[in-house]
């Protein structure tokens, strides 16, 4: 047997960190097909024990109910930690409290306070008339309503509104002024860009958890256009990577879990220890980035 294979021992990916942490993020089903997606996904996610699960909102009636039915059920049924996604957006204050106070009745206890997109048709956020302005005025609310703990979005490579990433940094910590007490990435695929935030974040005297949020990709095409509304940057190389497989899904299912996993051995080597990821509805590759990190449903028995 050649050397190179029989002195070979350990993991290419290293010594995982014990105690390593997730969480799950989802969306409200518009179909039934949609509805059973999300079950199955959450069914195959749940034995992991993520640390909670989160479920997004956006303005208007019927996505409000879906969120909140989506996130009771995940309450109730699953055993799970849910967190609800509440924006500004689209409501008053007192319609927004009234929210907060019925997910307060239903047992839930973590919020994700964020201060939302503009409405469709929109170009430019605008505050709605009697309603939160931002996201730091919406978890000051929150906090007179009832004790949540509050999670928070941060962009490492800035808002695409923000003036700077001295802006981004200052926005941060108004948030955490407000009583925020974890802030969780926009997704991004360069782990220096979180490395360096981070930094940045240390330094202006921010202490509470940042959280790197992860996208398996699950589509390259779309994820691009994701990237471009949220500011996030693709590498090159992920273009040449995925390129000429927009119809060789097991091919780029493969690729997608290779960049993955390589960027959670660069982002542990780092120092992260929780990840935060948007599951777009689908288990199977964050499954996989899971058993990669050592997390792994307990042996019955």
């Amino acid at each position: 047997m050649p050397d190179s294979i029989s002195n070979r021992s350990g993991s290419p990916l290293g010594d995982m960190p014990e105690g390593v942490q997730v969480s799950f993020e989802f969306f409200p089903p518009k179909t039934e097909k949609m509805q059973e997606q999300l079950w199955a996904s959450i069914e195959r996610l749940a034995p992991l024990a993520p640390d909670f699960v989160s479920v997004t909102y956006g303005a208007g009636g019927s996505t409000r109910e879906r969120t909140h039915e989506t996130v009771v059920r995940i309450q109730k049924e699953t055993g799970l930690k849910a967190a609800a996604h509440l924006t500004c957006v689209g409501a008053t204050r007192a319609e927004v409290n009234a929210v907060a106070e019925h997910y307060w009745e239903s047992g839930i206890r973590h919020i994700v306070a964020l201060r939302g997109d503009p409405p469709d048709g929109d170009e430019k956020y605008t505050p709605y008339p009697g309603g939160y302005a931002y996201a730091s005025d919406l978890i000051a609310g929150l906090k007179k309503v009832a004790d949540f703990e509050v999670s928070v979005a941060v962009f490492p490579e800035a808002h695409p509104e923000a003036e700077s990433m001295d802006a981004e940094i200052e926005n941060l910590k108004r948030k955490i002024d407000a009583g925020a007490t974890r802030a969780i990435t926009q997704f991004f695929f360069d782990t220096d860009v979180f490395c360096r935030f981070r930094d940045r974040a240390d330094a202006a005297g921010i202490n509470v958890p940042i959280v790197p949020g992860l996208m398996p990709v699950v589509n390259f095409v779309q994820m691009c256009k994701f990237a471009a509304k949220a500011g996030a940057s693709v590498p090159g190389w992920m273009h040449e990577e995925f390129k000429g497989l927009e119809n060789d899904v097991e091919t780029r299912r493969l690729v997608a879990a290779s960049i993955a996993a390589s960027q959670v051995r660069t982002l542990v080597s780092e120092g992260a220890s929780v990840f935060h990821f948007y599951t777009l509805n689908r288990a199977d590759l964050t499954y996989a980035i899971c058993h990669i990190l050592g997390i792994r449903p307990k042996a019955s028995g």
